[in-house]
């Protein structure tokens, strides 16, 4: 996922005790990553636990799966398609817009949380406008800044690397390029091809996403290239 603005913050942003983190989700596909956050969310409510994240919204630029999972869980949905604008810009400030709708509107509220932007297989280009009035963090199957882009997986097997595995990273504006946030290691066995490989990849992605998020509801600030996460 690439995007063109970070969102930078000098200082952290401070999430009070009594409000769990919005998180708004963008996919495209399937939603895998975004069954493992409606899950964990689940599963503290199971619990008897509070999440320190709610999903309050699932966002797509097509009909697709992952909407489907979101509205089983009984989470609002939109859809934002480039094919009813003039062009990518007009296109990006109505997903921003959408994004921003489905967050708490009281801004000035002291109480209110910041909120994040997952982007979960979500497979349009960012632009400017969303970067800019919103966080988004990524994940990416390979070990940034090795094998960036479309095809980490299979350029790590091309490549003979011995270990790879996934990166969560703040979209900027390259090619997976943003701040890193988290990496999973794993091993490349001798007999993988890029399915398998892949495959065992997604289970440290949606472990690590699922942890990220969890730890940014506790608060961050994005400074340069750090990302720090109150602990």
């Amino acid at each position: 996922m690439v995007g063109r603005v970070v969102h930078v913050s000098a200082t952290p942003q401070l999430r009070p005790d009594t409000r769990p983190l919005e998180v708004v989700v963008l996919v495209s596909g399937s939603g895998s990553l975004l069954q493992a956050l409606i899950d964990a969310e689940a599963d503290a409510a199971a619990r008897g636990q509070r999440s320190p994240f709610t999903i309050v919204a699932v966002g797509a630029d097509r009909e697709c799966a992952g909407l489907e999972r979101a509205m089983l869980a009984g989470i609002p949905t939109f859809v934002v398609d480039t094919a009813h604008f003039a062009d990518r810009d007009a296109w990006d400030e109505a997903l921003a817009d959408a994004i921003e709708r489905s967050f708490d509107d009281d801004s000035d509220d002291p109480d209110v949380p910041p909120h994040l932007v997952v982007s979960a297989g979500f497979m349009k280009i960012l632009g400017a406008t969303t970067l800019a009035r919103h966080t988004v963090i990524n994940t990416h199957p390979a070990l940034l800044p090795s094998f960036p882009g479309a095809h980490g997986v299979r350029d790590a097997l091309a490549h003979g690397v011995k270990i790879t595995g996934t990166t969560c990273h703040v979209v900027d504006a390259g090619v997976d390029t943003g701040p890193i946030i988290a990496q999973r290691a794993v091993e490349v066995r001798a007999d993988d091809d890029e399915d398998s490989l892949h495959e065992r990849i997604k289970v440290e992605e949606r472990d690590m996403l699922v942890d990220v998020v969890r730890r940014f509801a506790r608060g961050w600030s994005i400074n340069g290239r750090t990302v720090l996460i109150n602990e």
